[in-house]
């Protein structure tokens, strides 16, 4: 078990315990961060990407500006995404809308491994978890005392995620489990658990704690 950074390379989930997705739209990408005041065809492509859902841009006005209208619509977008909301498409927001824009694109694989029926089992000094994926993936625990921390860099290398890391296996499967050891007795953990499919597309699910005995 060893401190480590790793990083997202294609496609990052950030949930509770359930993925939200809106409507997708393929053969498109942000290649950008985009905020307030900003104007482009890329900023077109974004509003045309949220007006999908109107309960997240009602207005649905292709405008190629970034205004208010544009900022509201990505601050539903994060909320329903589990992302921070800061209502700008920074690193995890780009990588979110890229992977939903994408998904289905003819000869790609651009759908991350669904992560679904985590349970966790904990002991004074141990915890035990297991979780299902939609299709074969490889599986790794990341835990820590205290909260997971997980910092943005740019749109090529988006997410960092900090901890004690436990790969459970290198092997593709839809059965996963592992259990941690030498935990400290009634102790809060922050925790997640990270799949990766064949493809290279990634998803997780995050912010997780357990307590333990």
């Amino acid at each position: 078990m060893t401190k480590t950074l790793f990083r997202l390379k294609t496609v990052l989930v950030l949930c509770l315990m359930a993925v939200f997705a809106l409507p997708l739209v393929t053969n498109a990408a942000l290649t950008r961060q985009l905020q307030l005041g900003m104007s482009g065809a890329d900023v077109s492509d974004l509003q045309r990407f949220l007006a999908t859902d109107q309960t997240v841009y009602p207005q649905g006005l292709i405008t190629g500006y970034f205004g208010t209208l544009t900022q509201a619509a990505v601050s539903r977008f994060q909320a329903r995404n589990s992302i921070p909301v800061v209502g700008r498409v920074g690193p995890l927001t780009l990588v979110a809308i890229n992977a939903q824009m994408n998904a289905g694109v003819a000869g790609l694989d651009n759908s991350a491994p669904f992560i679904y029926g985590l349970s966790t089992g904990v002991t004074n000094n141990s915890a035990t978890m297991n979780w299902n994926t939609s299709e074969g993936a490889i599986a790794t625990v990341y835990y820590s005392t205290s909260p997971l921390p997980m910092t943005e860099s740019g749109p090529t290398t988006p997410v960092f995620i900090g901890g004690n890391s436990v790969p459970l296996h290198t092997n593709f499967q839809t059965s996963h489990g592992g259990t941690l050891t030498g935990l400290q007795s009634d102790t809060t953990y922050y925790y997640t658990v990270y799949a990766r499919d064949s493809a290279g597309n990634e998803s997780l699910v995050w912010p997780l704690t357990f307590h333990t005995n």
